[in-house]
């Protein structure tokens, strides 16, 4: 089970940073992303770190500004971002996937309840 934290209301320009704890199971084996959903849009990919050795890769929209990072021994995932926009808007989830280089919704198989981040102008 995934829950995701950390959501709130930002000024454009500030920084959230979001949690993802994982109970049931461990993330050795997994790629862990996060992917966020505004009002009346697609969900979309935003970050993913292959847990074991650490790697990350970002959607071009977020890279330079957002950072993934896990804690092995907490079995948390985060999501440091800072220079927020306003179309940064949006329900954001983390979910878990056992595909090397997992981008799309369908390559993930476990989905967190989503936090609501909203960025103001």
């Amino acid at each position: 089970q995934l829950q995701a934290s950390g959501g709130g209301l930002a000024q454009a320009g500030g920084s959230l940073r979001l949690s993802c704890a994982a109970s049931g199971r461990t993330f050795g084996s997994y790629v862990m992303g996060w992917f966020r959903q505004a009002p009346g849009k697609e969900r979309e990919f935003v970050a993913a770190i292959r847990w074991t050795i650490g790697s990350t890769y970002y959607a071009d929209s977020v890279k330079g500004r957002f950072t993934i990072s896990r804690h092995n021994a907490k079995n948390t995932l985060y999501l440091q971002m800072n220079s927020l926009r306003p179309e940064d808007t949006a329900v954001y989830y983390c979910a878990a996937s056992r595909y090397n280089n997992a981008y799309t919704k369908a390559d993930f198989s476990s989905w967190g309840q989503g936090t609501l981040v909203t960025v103001s102008s």
